[in-house]
């Protein structure tokens, strides 16, 4: 896939570490797989990973965590 950002590169498949902050909660999350572009570094999800990550994210919320670091699990 051509990365939508810089234009310049095509993207590969690797792993990204995902950061999402709501409210008092920021997570972390390690070893995302993604489409990441070579170039600048942007990175894509799947819907399948996004749904995933997400709820991931959701569980440190309803913790009432502040920080919470991850690693990603399918």
């Amino acid at each position: 896939m051509q990365c939508v950002i810089c234009r310049h590169s095509a993207t590969q498949p690797g792993t990204v570490t995902v950061t999402l902050e709501r409210g008092a909660t920021v997570v972390v999350i390690k070893d995302v797989p993604a489409e990441v572009c070579s170039q600048c570094g942007e990175y894509y999800l799947d819907e399948k990973t996004t749904r995933h990550v997400m709820n991931m994210a959701e569980q440190a919320v309803q913790r009432h965590a502040e920080v919470e670091i991850l690693r990603y699990a399918a």
